[in-house]
């Protein structure tokens, strides 16, 4: 099905990544301010300037020497998130929760401060962001809405939206499997489900190779399913795009248990496999907008 969908729509729907990087990522975003969107504190910063419904910042670690210091102002918490400023496809990110005992747990693994101490310090000298020194990012963490377990229990799911001018063309559902290992990046073995915006329910979903109308893991069903405060959804996609001086870009949203929608990040070069997910090309899309 995917080679006789892709065979019949390529050329003249498909968007490509380099017609994509000419005609809308530098053509509609100043490179200027592209760090707004690569640099998640500077990204959060925004956010919360402009009272944009996200995740807490905890704190921001810039130096080694003060992972120690930083650490003492962050260990009351139950739970937290550690994620390099300047990562992508969540290499380097660490959700810690504390067990009954009190000790740091991720993947059901103890950390002890000078596990959690040295990743930290790996962050910073670049490990997750292609060599170049970093620094971590501290933050609130998401639990997921129940309406997610309904497809696949572990991980964080996320909606992304891609948007022109403050508009939105296509969305997708990102969702873990056990391949990806609780993760959601569609590199790493995740989901790609496609949405229907105007009535805000699941289509199939794709792994890469093959579609599916059920969670392929465990058989759970996904096409058809209604997203819950979708209408929210899409509405906070707008206005976070209004905050940022890019006029193309990919907006990540997960839905918290009791938050509700929160932004994620944000995305100036947003992947391709949207449009696998959707069975439908960007470019008559993105093209209309502009006309």
């Amino acid at each position: 099905m995917f080679d006789k969908w892709k065979n019949r729509i390529i050329g003249s729907e498909i968007l490509g990544i380099n017609e994509r990087n000419m005609d809308y990522v530098y053509q509609l975003n100043p490179k200027k301010y592209f760090t707004l969107a690569d640099d998640k504190v500077k990204c959060k910063e925004l956010l919360h300037a402009n009272n944009i419904a996200c995740a807490k910042t905890y704190g921001v670690v810039r130096r080694i020497g003060d992972i120690s210091r930083m650490w003492s102002n962050l260990n009351h918490y139950k739970k937290i998130a550690i994620k390099p400023a300047n990562g992508s496809g969540g290499g380097g990110i660490l959700i810690l929760k504390k067990n009954a005992e009190g000790y740091w747990v991720s993947g059901g693994e103890i950390w002890s401060e000078q596990k959690i101490f040295t990743h930290m310090a790996r962050i910073i000298m670049g490990m997750y962001s292609f060599g170049s020194s970093d620094h971590v990012l501290v933050e609130q963490c998401i639990e997921p809405h129940p309406f997610f377990a309904e497809i696949y229990a572990a991980g964080v799911p996320d909606f992304r939206i891609i948007l022109i001018k403050d508009e939105p063309v296509m969305s997708m559902l990102r969702v873990p499997t056990d391949k990806s290992g609780g993760k959601a990046n569609l590199h790493q073995g995740g989901l790609g489900i496609g949405i229907d915006m105007e009535k805000g329910t699941l289509l199939d979903a794709f792994d890469g190779h093959t579609y599916y109308t059920h969670h392929p893991d465990n058989g759970n069903s996904i096409a058809g399913k209604e997203i819950p405060m979708w209408n929210t959804l899409v509405a906070l996609s707008i206005a976070t795009s209004k905050c940022f001086p890019l006029d193309y870009l990919g907006i990540d949203i997960v839905i918290d248990a009791e938050l509700g929608p929160l932004i994620m990040e944000i995305n100036v070069r947003p992947g391709l496999g949207i449009q696998l997910a959707n069975k439908s090309g960007l470019k008559l899309l993105l093209k209309a907008k502009l006309n």
